[in-house]
């Protein structure tokens, strides 16, 4: 229905009002999507460091026990059932239920590029590929809406898939120094770049949510 409307003989002022509206709700999902994301990496983290310690924990108890089986020279004695083992997995699901939170979220925001892409394709549209459109809101075109949303989705993809990685991998070293590895990317999200809060906030300003 939208895009019918968008593509009517009308005057252009309906378009850019209806598109601009999508730039600016676009912008405030952006918003809350990020909140979420580092509200879910927070909980994330600290589901990873007790499957860290857990795992860890196990490690040791396996070593003393069979520090006293080799001591005690008994050859029937029998490997006790892990403790922590049900803990461990329960760990383990809860983090990745956390992984599919992620997932679901930047699925949302491979969206809002692909919403901002379409936006400023029918700009292209109405106004021909030399034609130069004003800014819908201060000084942003609408090309860069698009490639500020690009950037943000492909960090947050990339992201993504390091925190798979952390999630397939981190129950099943024995390396503590690889576990603390592995904390520590969860936590600092290095795919996440340091001018992405600037992005955000840059972004917010020009459509109007905070005030400039």
């Amino acid at each position: 229905m939208e895009a019918k409307t968008l593509g009517s003989a009308t005057s252009r002022k309906p378009v850019l009002s209806v598109s601009a509206r999508k730039i600016k709700d676009n912008a405030a999902d952006w918003h809350n999507l990020i909140l979420k994301w580092e509200t879910l990496n927070d909980a994330g983290f600290a589901t990873a460091n007790n499957i860290a310690n857990t795992k860890l924990s196990l490690l040791s108890q396996d070593r003393i026990e069979s520090e006293r089986r080799s001591q005690s020279c008994d050859e029937n004695a029998e490997q006790r059932p892990r403790e922590y083992s049900a803990e461990l997995e329960a760990l383990c699901e809860e983090l990745r239920a956390t992984l599919d939170g992620l997932t679901k979220i930047q699925v949302k925001m491979e969206k809002l590029s692909s919403t901002t892409k379409g936006v400023w394709e029918l700009e292209k549209y109405h106004h021909g590929p030399d034609g130069s459109p004003p800014p819908m809101f201060h000084t942003w075109p609408t090309a860069h809406f698009y490639e500020v949303s690009r950037r943000l989705s492909d960090m947050y993809g990339a992201e993504l898939l390091l925190k798979r990685t952390i999630v397939e991998e981190l129950a099943h070293t024995a390396d503590r120094d690889l576990s603390l590895t592995f904390l520590s990317l969860w936590l600092h999200q290095p795919y996440v770049q340091s001018d992405s809060r600037l992005l955000l906030e840059s972004m917010l300003l020009e459509t109007g949510h905070w005030a400039l």
